[in-house]
């Protein structure tokens, strides 16, 4: 299970299991070294009780075979062992570990006068005598491990408490009214978590009303058209005459094109609201052979309304960029460049390197548009030219929304003699 609080208490508790055992057998160690030191005592107290009371130990004293007991006479000969079988060899005086007979022997010789006493007992015997009191080092341990176990365990929930009010403050959030949550209330270490959060909102929140706007003024624009394409069938289905009919067959057509043209628009303009909350796919994108294209697409639509469309100067550049994104930013530029230049114009399309951007410039011999209102073009739904311009007033809003995308500027100047110069300046890197 992908758990956070499982994860903390897996890891808590291996380190936990994994520091107690090298605890216990630093412990173990410590334990084992200090009942050494005290039996290697024990035979030293031994060996000195023998010669201070000059006694020679009973073979009977020790039946369990716990202590070798030897009293030897200075010129090396044995006066006495408790165990006669094993015939220990004497050391020389002070404690000494020995190998004797397949076994580890823990001796302890003192010299006085005449007489040499040595104690010895095996490592063996000291084990199974350890093992009696082993048990009481890991039960101290276990209980330990046990308690700190239990209180992690309560430590991570509350830990995490913080995460559960998270979780609620987002639950709690109507998708009709996002909120930034409090950043204050939650723990230095979530704050990020918290800012990042806020900031998906705040972006989230800012879509969503673009949406309702776009919803609301779609419904708007479609009326106009779909009306009037009611009525001009109204009209044909009424009319008596060829002729008549003809006519409205003809303003039907016109219809028809203009809400194709608007719902193009609008699933063009959603598409790059969607694309506004990600980076766009990047691609290479040859802009002098998009204008060229482009150009020659739109050649027919300027011969039929006679203007001259032509390709002026063109840097071969190459950049990284949403290639679709930018045709229908530079098919719309001249589309509206056709639509405003007027019979007789002129509309030069251009690829100019500036510095670390290039330009794309769209010149019209057009009406223009006033300094004052340069801003609003750029509003959806807003249009400045009258009546019989058609036009949904989205063209410039898409441009927008693309150069925004790639992290461009749009500018509208003057034309020299008269129309409008549009440059859209994005960078080569």
């Amino acid at each position: 299970m992908n758990s956070i609080r499982v994860r903390l208490i897996v890891w808590l508790t291996l380190a936990l299991a994994a520091s107690s055992i090298l605890v216990g057998l630093i412990a173990y160690q410590l334990a084992w070294d200090g009942f050494n030191r005290l039996r290697d005592y024990s035979l030293e107290q031994i060996a000195y009780t023998i010669l201070q009371h000059e006694v020679n130990p009973s073979p009977y004293a020790d039946k369990g075979g716990q202590y070798l007991s030897q009293v030897w006479n200075r010129d090396g000969s044995l006066r006495f062992s408790t165990r006669p079988e094993i015939k220990l060899p004497l050391q020389p005086a002070g404690p000494h570990l020995l190998e004797w007979l397949g076994e580890e022997w823990h001796v302890h010789t003192v010299m006085e006068g005449e007489r040499i006493v040595q104690v010895a007992n095996t490592t063996s015997n000291r084990s199974v005598m350890f093992e009696e009191i082993r048990i009481w080092l890991w039960i101290p341990l276990a209980l330990l491990v046990l308690l700190l176990g239990a209180l992690m365990s309560g430590a991570v929930g509350e830990a995490l408490v913080p995460l559960d009010a998270l979780r609620k403050q987002i639950l709690a959030q109507a998708p009709t009214q996002l909120k930034p949550l409090p950043v204050e209330e939650h723990p230095v270490e979530i704050a990020p978590l918290v800012d990042s959060i806020n900031d998906l909102l705040t972006r989230l929140d800012h879509l969503l009303s673009k949406q309702r706007s776009f919803i609301a003024d779609a419904a708007h624009e479609m009326r106009t058209p779909l009306t009037a394409i009611k009525l001009q069938a109204q009209v044909m289905a009424a009319s008596t005459t060829a002729a008549d009919r003809q006519v409205a067959l003809t303003a039907l057509r016109a219809g028809v094109d203009r809400a194709t043209h608007l719902v193009e628009q609008l699933l063009q303009l959603a598409r790059f609201d969607a694309e506004a909350m990600h980076a766009p796919i990047l691609q290479p994108c040859q802009l002098a052979s998009l204008a060229r294209q482009l150009v020659i697409e739109f050649s027919q639509l300027a011969e039929d309304r006679r203007i001259d469309l032509g390709l002026g100067h063109c840097d071969e550049l190459s950049i990284a960029a949403d290639a679709a994104g930018l045709r229908i930013l530079l098919g719309n530029l001249i589309d509206n460049a056709l639509r405003y230049a007027g019979e007789g114009g002129r509309v030069d399309v251009e690829v100019r390197a500036a510095a670390d951007q290039v330009a794309l410039w769209v010149i019209d011999t057009g009406p223009g548009i006033p300094p004052a209102a340069r801003e609003q073009v750029f509003e959806r739904f807003r249009r400045l030219a009258s009546a019989d311009i058609p036009g949904s007033g989205l063209g410039l809003a898409i441009v927008k929304e693309i150069v925004e995308l790639h992290h461009g500027q749009i500018s509208l100047l003057d034309t020299p003699g008269g129309g409008l110069s549009v440059r859209v300046a994005l960078p080569l890197a």
